[in-house]
């Protein structure tokens, strides 16, 4: 982990509600670096109180030094697991950075569109998926050129190490202002409206829903799948990490996708040069055919 916190006998947030010392945040930045490679540096001493006070009233613990013996304990499974989606921000809606999506439709999904349709297959990986909101995006993208995807051998995979956020990406209901963003035509034609508590929502309807499958998945674990992908969203997510773990994923990436694949990432996040990738479009970049092995 970068960055070395200093010793202090102030506590980092004083008056706080729970006793919280830079023991305290020192422990727990380096459990979720290694559980995760999220980067907890001092400036986020502040999110870091906040985001997991929430998590000791949840446990009834009145102490961050209890809360890191519970999270650094075997029994402690669950409990490390929260507070790692704690560190997340989901921070997600449809078509967000609509320039990818565009890319998608005109330049990358034609070809396997076709390919699909003479037998072939389409496999696309959204990685770190958050609630759905961009697995179906990129179905509700790709059912545009091609109505019938269903009856092709279509697939995407939707993974995020949060198993609530999964939990409601497969639900597929929102709310009208979650909606408002995709095109209304596309609303019109694969959502359905549906009462959610005393105000309409909408459904992802089967047909969009066909198309994904649903994995927990933290990105530094060992990955399970065995073919290679066609196109793979990961955006949002590096800003996390250091540079080392995001070199590693960067390379992993480059294993699994198809020679020519796309890979689109965040705005805030630049591939370095040294990787087998090459920029196509703003944000969106493309593995080089000489890269795969």
């Amino acid at each position: 982990m970068s960055g070395q916190v200093p010793q202090r006998e102030k506590p980092p947030v004083p008056g706080g509600e729970f006793a919280f010392t830079w023991s305290d945040f020192r422990k727990i930045a380096a459990l979720v670096h290694a559980q995760s490679g999220i980067v907890l540096n001092e400036g986020k001493v502040n999110l870091v109180y906040s985001r997991l006070a929430k998590r000791l009233r949840i446990v009834g613990l009145r102490s961050f030094r209890d809360y890191c013996a519970l999270v650094g304990s075997e029994d402690g499974i669950d409990e490390r697991q929260a507070m790692i989606a704690a560190m997340t921000t989901n921070v997600t809606r449809f078509f967000r950075e609509p320039h990818h999506f565009t890319y998608l439709e005109t330049d990358v999904l034609p070809d396997l569109v076709a390919r699909a349709r003479t037998g072939g297959r389409i496999r696309i990986w959204s990685a770190a998926c958050s609630s759905g909101e961009e697995p179906y995006s990129i179905a509700l993208t790709l059912l545009n050129l091609m109505p019938d995807a269903a009856e092709h051998d279509v697939l995407i995979l939707a993974s995020d190490l949060d198993p609530n956020m999964l939990a409601r990406a497969e639900e597929g209901v929102y709310t009208a202002a979650q909606v408002e963003s995709i095109p209304l035509e596309l609303r019109r034609k694969w959502l359905e409206s549906r009462k959610l508590g005393d105000g309409i929502g909408y459904a992802v309807s089967d047909p969009v829903r066909s198309l994904l499958r649903y994995r927990e998945l933290n990105l530094l674990d060992p990955w399970p799948m065995r073919g290679r992908f066609d196109v793979i969203f990961c955006r949002n997510v590096m800003i996390y990490f250091d540079e080392e773990t995001q070199n590693g994923i960067w390379k992993r990436f480059a294993q699994v996708l198809e020679p020519g694949g796309m890979l689109c990432i965040g705005h805030s996040e630049r591939i370095g040069a040294a990787m087998p990738f090459e920029l196509v479009a703003q944000t969106s970049y493309r593995l080089r055919e000489k890269a795969a092995p």
